[in-house]
């Protein structure tokens, strides 16, 4: 029959042992590593103590027998403790840190962003911050996204009204036959108007900006078919 009390272990709880020798009369011990209160066991030449009795441990370091140990005594500390994987993400912290890159594979759920909002990715328009977004809606037709690497490119072509600039829509947002014109244009790359962007059939294409800048490099090609007229209609003087 074992002398002392079983000790019943459950699967997330570990445990060290320290062992001290001790001197001639000696009642105070410092367990290295610290403990936590109420879950230490004591144990003097193999013979476990009872707490209260035998020991006193109220502060989480130190021991203090309540009968002083005679010399060459062994008094040994098994130590219980929550176990936790160094460095691991823990569920119920308020705020961790991870250094390096964060890979996940599958879905990253997002329960709350800043101020509140739930997200998952900072919203910019040309460099300046507009803020996070769980979705993005690109409403209109003609939109075309190319994904190159992690990088997506999104091309918002305008919808309504004549085709040209931004349209303008009633007060009930039913497009209107007018759009707004700016007075400059710049073309940056090469813009082929053919049938893939003018129509299928034989038409007129008809630039009402009156300053169209071509950058160096880039050229504006009118495909078979299409005729191309500047400013026919001398919209952009108005």
């Amino acid at each position: 029959m074992p002398i002392g009390r079983p000790l019943d272990l459950t699967a997330n709880v570990a445990t060290k042992r320290i062992s001290v020798v001790a001197t001639a009369n000696q009642t105070d011990f410092t367990v290295t590593g610290g403990y936590r209160i109420n879950q230490l066991g004591v144990y003097r030449n193999g013979i476990r103590l009872v707490d209260g009795r035998d020991f006193i441990a109220t502060d989480g370091s130190t021991v203090v027998l309540l009968s002083g140990a005679t010399v060459d005594d062994v008094v040994e500390f098994q130590v219980f403790d929550s176990f936790n994987v160094s460095d691991a993400i823990q569920a119920n912290s308020s705020e961790q840190t991870i250094e390096g890159n964060l890979t996940v594979t599958g879905t990253l759920d997002v329960q709350s962003g800043e101020a509140g909002n739930t997200a998952y990715i900072g919203i910019s328009s040309n460099g300046t911050n507009i803020g996070v977004a769980k979705t993005l809606n690109f409403l209109g037709v003609g939109n075309t996204f190319e994904a190159t690497g992690d990088t997506i490119a999104v091309k918002i072509k305008g919808g309504g009204g004549g085709g040209l600039g931004t349209a303008i829509n009633y007060q009930g947002g039913t497009a209107s036959p007018f759009s707004y014109i700016d007075m400059q244009a710049e073309v940056e790359e090469n813009l082929l108007l053919d049938s893939s962007k003018a129509g299928v059939s034989s038409s007129y294409i008809i630039s009402v900006i009156p300053t169209i800048s071509v950058a160096t490099g880039a050229a504006v090609t009118v495909g078979a078919g299409k005729t191309m007229i500047i400013d026919v209609l001398k919209i952009g003087d108005l």
